[in-house]
């Protein structure tokens, strides 16, 4: 049986090999395979964030009674994602490399850190609090296109 952490910790494994699949095509000077590469990523990061904000999330603060834990970090740390997207995005556009992989440096110690404290804090309390809930959620999950086998 899966669980909402193996799942969303797989999600960021897909996640991050898109987002080093655009450095690379950056590294090669190749801006459109870059652009390319960057709105896949930056879509399926979409996708997995409003995920936690819109299913997740909701379902494990409603079961805890705590909305302003854990959760509240992770979609602060969300919306500097989305801030940096939209810089990133344009450096591309202007096929400015330099500018690009100094915003992706910052991103990939965001997205570290962020992960780690999901993985190893969030996902784990999520899992105990909603316990066979959690198909539910999965489900839910799987209809957005993240966990499917």
């Amino acid at each position: 049986m899966n669980s909402i952490h193996s799942v969303l910790a797989q999600d960021h494994q897909t996640c991050d090999g898109m987002f080093a699949e655009t450095e690379v095509a950056v590294g090669r000077a190749d801006f459109a395979a870059a652009r390319s590469e960057f709105a896949r990523f930056r879509e399926a990061m979409e996708r997995h964030i409003s995920a936690e904000e819109n299913i997740v999330f909701p379902a494990f603060e409603a079961k805890t009674g705590d909305r302003s834990g854990p959760t509240e970090i992770m979609r602060s740390e969300h919306q500097m994602m989305r801030d940096l997207f939209v810089k990133m995005d344009a450096a591309l556009t202007q096929q400015q490399a330099k500018q690009y992989l100094g915003l992706s440096e910052t991103l990939l110690m965001l997205l570290q850190q962020h992960n780690i404290k999901e993985e190893n804090i969030l996902y784990p309390m999520i899992d105990q609090a909603l316990g066979p809930e959690q198909q539910t959620i999965l489900a839910k999950l799987q209809a957005t296109g993240i966990g499917r086998t």
